[in-house]
């Protein structure tokens, strides 16, 4: 009887592992490159609490929307900008009612050295560095903010010789971590967790100086019929992806 009964109850677990991974699915998710470490972090436990998988591409807000335009199969876009996703909602290219802020992103003026860049970052207006590292301003919303803020400081005539452009705030990133750029203007996700600067020295830059980096998300027309894509969406909103992105910096 105990061999009959165990036997049932292995059949029945094997149907349910059988019927979880039938509502089990992939995501398609295009993620703004400063977003690069909170999703890694919300992917572990968005696929260990709903079953759905999330696989993501990173890169520059204004690359992605090309591709989008182009056919891309993203399913969900995870942009660095408001103005990007409205543009796609205008253009009928999301489903409707799906865009949301589901982060305000903060700009950090960095160097990997520790003590280079003081925090009032004054370094900038003494002016006695060859290269100042930001993200290319016409895909990434972090490399326009960037320049609101060299113009803010008066200091854009000043730089214009200096600056060393990425594709996009990752690039900008490395050319600072390597040393091929003394400091740059980068994401503070990228160099923060948990109540401080993880490495090197870091200006974080008052939000009065660029305008706000609403970072929005919205389920795209491939992603209509998805589960997983509204799986994402609402997980997002909760209160643990919350804690993760509050942890890298953001403001919710």
């Amino acid at each position: 009887m105990r061999i009959r009964l165990n036997h049932l109850a292995a059949t029945a677990l094997a149907s349910l592992i059988s019927l979880n991974s039938a509502w089990a699915d992939e995501v398609q998710v295009a993620v703004a490159a400063n977003f690069t470490a909170p999703i890694q972090a919300i992917a572990k436990d968005f696929e260990k609490d709903t079953g759905h998988k999330l696989v993501a591409a990173f890169g520059a807000t204004g690359q992605f929307y090309a591709q989008i335009k182009n056919g891309a199969p993203f399913e969900v876009f995870l942009a660095a900008d408001d103005s990007t996703p409205a543009k796609l909602e205008q253009e009928k290219e999301i489903v409707p009612g799906s865009r949301f802020t589901y982060a305000i992103g903060t700009l950090a003026l960095w160097s990997a050295k520790e003590g280079y860049v003081d925090a009032k970052g004054e370094v900038l207006k003494k002016n006695e560095y060859k290269h100042l590292s930001i993200a290319n301003p016409k895909a990434a919303p972090y490399g326009l903010a960037a320049t609101q803020v060299l113009s803010k400081l008066g200091l854009s005539d000043a730089t214009k010789g200096k600056i060393v452009e990425g594709q996009n705030i990752t690039q900008a990133f490395q050319f600072v971590s390597t040393g091929n750029a003394e400091l740059g203007f980068v994401a503070l996700s990228q160099i923060y967790k948990d109540g401080k600067v993880t490495n090197g020295s870091a200006w974080i830059v008052p939000s009065e100086l660029h305008d706000p980096i609403r970072q929005d998300a919205v389920i795209l027309n491939k992603g209509k019929d998805s589960a997983a894509a509204k799986a994402l969406v609402e997980y997002l909103k909760g209160p643990k992806a919350a804690a993760v992105i509050k942890s890298y910096g953001y403001e919710l």
